[in-house]
């Protein structure tokens, strides 16, 4: 019977399909210009209305409504008319007998026209659609990208139906051919896909999405958007939107680069060629925007980049619509204001005067961040602290989620006065075995600071937080022994970043990458080297197995990423087994894909290769050249101004280590004004250990006069002491001599600097630098030089000095406990007495 009753529908069908053309009422219908047209026709023709009709109809009704700018449409009016409801019905009483599209169609347009997602035609429509989806029904690829979108605008996310949807598009993947279609799919389906069949769609877009094609912009923006849900920076995909946004100037305006630079900062992707056609294109408009809704877009976009009058203007503007703003707009202020660096007193107290009205409206998560950006800001609101506080607290009682639990604790520790009770202990306490490493490391942070401080007033107060702290150690561990696939921890340890990690859980961690070490591979290589740099551990096996994995897979890694993987050995001063492979594997693949980096991005990775002692000509040569260094100046001006800093420096010693190590290119010193502002700028003191080593030194060398402190050499490095040594190792006497010390300015620094420095020495005599090494020139418990020191040293060396340095972890030993014992370390090192 069902076979039968089937087969009828299809009849039916087919017979309406055949008749469509000689319908005088579809056409009547197909003419209307007005809803009111449509509603008319409905009105006087409901018995005569068929499937087809009321499809075509509510389909009618959103082509009106979209043709229309967005301020004058009339949604509201056409969901309220009596016949949108009569139409409604019609639909749910024949959607049976509608064609399979024309069923996705209705349901496309009636959730267009805003009507509520629990709707009874909407769920009507969806679980007809499903039923044929399930029935094997074959749905034309454009009407199923159009069904997925349905389900992702009702938020049925994680539904059977949108799984599968995307069972059908695993199987048909090859078959797509439409941008359009695939990027509108991999967004509805993105929460439902494994990870192969997640690389599976990366690569189809890739192939679909054109850089040079302008039509491709809202393509690029849904990839983007699909990128973001799965949570995962892929540069391929990234740089071929950035090029699509780039040549689609014409089409940026301030809501699609808000949308963009929200996506980019999800993702953790930058692009200064962006940023200076956005910033180009918003200066222009500062004062053109009077709505609340769009100015906030606008301070978003606009103000970590703005120019000084931009900014200013910006501020001033936020200060006069502070009112206006709604609870969404203030925490975009005030997000933005954080990234600015910006302290507003005014604006800052009008925004905390607005806050007072919007407080109650703010979920958890947006209290947290909230409460951050407050007091990051250094907000004086004592008041509205209190007010963040009982409503942290309160949330407290009523969470059941791990995350939100840790992340209030975290907040809460932030607010200034904030007297910790046993609820606090007892909800903690609670979750700590449901906790990430993330989580733990959270609440560690959070009770250790009220500890420090001594804000656990309560009796038994510190007992309660040291047993708490001792559980969420055990947690800790225990959650590290447990993990068995590598890739899920370094998804973990990358949001793990505070002391309590470092000093309780680091060597356990390290101990669990060992374990797992035959996991490494190409895919996760970049996770690892992030870990490793951030822990500042140089672990050998860990360090050969990346190694062996970059030079073997090379081809498969990003050269973005290869970067940052020989950072790593750079900045760790580690050589593996086979170095001169590693770095010259990379550089031939880096070289051969320098478009793949941005200016700012150039400068760094040359900076990196040069600690290591690699200067590859063709990126020198890029990198020393007129056109390179004008376009590096105009994108500075839009960069974050910490980025902005490590640029200036990385070029600036980049500069130095061509100048020294590679005179043969000819580059000119051109940073001496650069390096004078630096120095001028920087508020050096004289620490004790200086004063106390210099009075040492007066003794071993006879006088004061032997000896400099804080002396700055050509191409500014800093060392602690110089003194010098004639050929028969006695010193040199400064005044006696005329020979200039920290005063570089009246020597030419050009490429053939190190010969002048050394002119101006008596025959035979050596310059002595002695510099004093603490913690950070290591590697973290470990006597290993990191990169940065070496250089320096080679450097010094090349510079005639004999460089001696003096660790901390022997200066602070046992065995030059006494002045004496450290006198005549000293004279050993000066003189090189073995």
């Amino acid at each position: 019977m069902l076979c039968l009753r089937q087969v009828f529908l299809f009849m039916v069908r087919r017979y309406q399909a055949r008749t469509l053309s000689s319908d005088l009422l579809l056409s009547q219908i197909n003419n209307c210009t007005h809803e009111d047209e449509v509603f008319s026709l409905v009105g006087t023709n409901k018995a005569k209305l068929s499937e087809k009709h009321v499809g075509i109809a509510l389909n009618l009704l959103w082509q009106l409504q979209k043709k229309r700018p967005h301020l004058l449409r009339t949604s509201n009016y056409v969901r309220n008319h009596s016949q949108f409801l009569t139409l409604c019905i019609l639909a749910e009483n024949k959607v049976e007998h509608m064609e399979d599209e024309a069923v996705v169609d209705a349901l496309y347009s009636i959730l267009r026209l805003s009507v509520g997602d629990h709707n009874s035609l909407a769920e009507v429509l969806v679980t007809e659609a499903w039923k044929r989806l399930e029935r094997q029904v074959l749905l034309s690829l454009p009407a199923l990208s159009k069904f997925a979108l349905c389900l992702y605008k009702q938020r049925r996310h994680f539904s059977p139906v949108m799984g599968k949807v995307a069972h059908i598009v695993d199987t048909k993947l090859d078959s797509i051919w439409d941008i359009r279609v695939l990027s509108v799919l991999m967004i509805s389906i993105s929460d439902v896909i494994s990870q192969s069949f997640r690389d599976r769609l990366l690569h189809k877009a890739g192939q679909l999405l054109e850089e040079k094609n302008e039509l491709h912009f809202n393509y690029a923006k849904r990839i983007l958007q699909f990128l973001q849900n799965v949570r995962l920076r892929y540069h391929p995909l990234l740089e071929k939107c950035n090029g699509i946004f780039l040549r689609s100037a014409s089409r940026l305006d301030i809501h699609s680069i808000n949308l963009i630079f929200g996506q980019y900062e999800q993702l953790g992707f930058d692009s200064a060629e962006f940023r200076l056609v956005a910033n180009q294109l918003l200066s222009k408009t500062v004062d053109d925007y009077n709505d609340p809704e769009t100015f906030a877009k606008l301070f978003f976009a606009l103000g970590p980049m703005a120019g000084s009058k931009a900014r200013d203007r910006l501020l001033i503007t936020a200060t006069h619509m502070a009112e206006e703003f709604s609870s969404h707009q203030v925490l975009v202020i005030l997000k933005t204001m954080q990234k600015m660096k910006c302290r507003h007193s005014h604006l800052l107290k009008k925004m905390a005067s607005v806050l007072h009205k919007h407080l109650d409206s703010y979920h958890v998560l947006q209290l947290v961040k909230l409460t951050q950006y407050l007091v990051v800001l250094r907000c004086q609101d004592l008041e509205l602290f209190a007010k963040l506080t009982t409503l942290l607290f309160g949330f407290l009682k009523s969470s059941v989620v791990p995350a939100d639990t840790a992340a209030i604790i975290r907040a809460l520790a932030m607010l200034p006065s904030v007297q910790v009770d046993k609820i606090i202990i007892n909800k903690a306490a609670a979750v700590l075995p449901q906790c990430r490493l993330h989580h733990l490391n959270c609440i560690a942070t959070a009770f250790v600071k009220w500890n420090h401080y001594d804000q656990l007033h309560w009796q038994n107060s510190s007992e309660l937080c040291v047993k708490l702290l001792q559980k969420l150690n055990e947690c800790g561990f225990q959650r590290l022994q447990k993990a068995n696939n590598l890739n899920l921890l370094l998804e973990e340890l990358s949001h793990v970043n505070a002391e309590w990690f470092e000093e309780v859980l680091s060597e356990e961690t390290m101990a669990m990458c060992q374990r797992l070490i035959d996991q490494i591979t190409w895919a996760n290589v970049l996770q690892l080297s992030f870990f490793l740099m951030k822990t500042n551990l140089c672990c050998p096996s860990l360090l050969d197995r990346i190694a062996a994995v970059t030079v073997e897979s090379v081809d498969k890694i990003h050269p973005f990423e290869i970067y940052f993987i020989l950072f790593l050995f750079s900045a760790l001063n580690y050589d593996p087994p086979a170095n001169e492979e590693l770095f010259e594997t990379c550089i031939q693949h880096l070289t051969s894909n320098l478009s793949c980096f941005e200016t700012h991005h150039l400068v760094l990775l040359g900076h990196v290769l040069a600690v290591a002692g690699y200067f590859p000509p063709v990126l020198i040569r890029r990198i020393f050249n007129v056109s390179f260094l004008s376009k590096l100046d105009s994108q500075l001006e839009v960069l974050p101004d910490t980025l902005k800093q490590k640029v200036c420096s990385g070029l600036m010693k980049l500069n130095r280590a061509v100048c020294l190590e590679c005179p043969e290119f000819r580059i000119p010193w051109f940073h001496e004004h650069y390096c004078q502002r630096v120095f001028r700028n920087s508020n050096t003191r004289i620490n004790p250990l200086r004063q106390h080593v210099h009075r040492m030194l007066t003794e071993i060398l006879g006088g004061s006069h032997y000896a400099k402190m804080s002396v700055l050499t050509p191409y500014y490095y800093e060392i602690d002491f110089e003194c010098i040594l004639d050929e028969n190792k006695k010193p040199l006497s400064y005044m006696a001599q005329n020979i200039p010390s920290d005063d570089v300015k009246g020597i030419h620094l050009s490429h053939d600097v190190k010969d002048e420095w050394r002119k101006a020495l008596p025959p035979g005599a050596q310059r002595i630098a002695l510099e004093f090494l603490d913690s950070k020139a290591f590697s973290k418990d470990s006597r290993h030089l990191k990169g940065e020191t070496a250089a320096k040293k080679r450097h010094l060396e090349m510079l005639g000095y004999r460089v001696v340095q003096i660790p901390h972890f022997e200066w602070n030993s046992m065995v030059l406990s006494t002045k004496g014992e450290q006198v005549e370390y000293l004279r050993r090192h000066l003189y090189g007495i073995q």
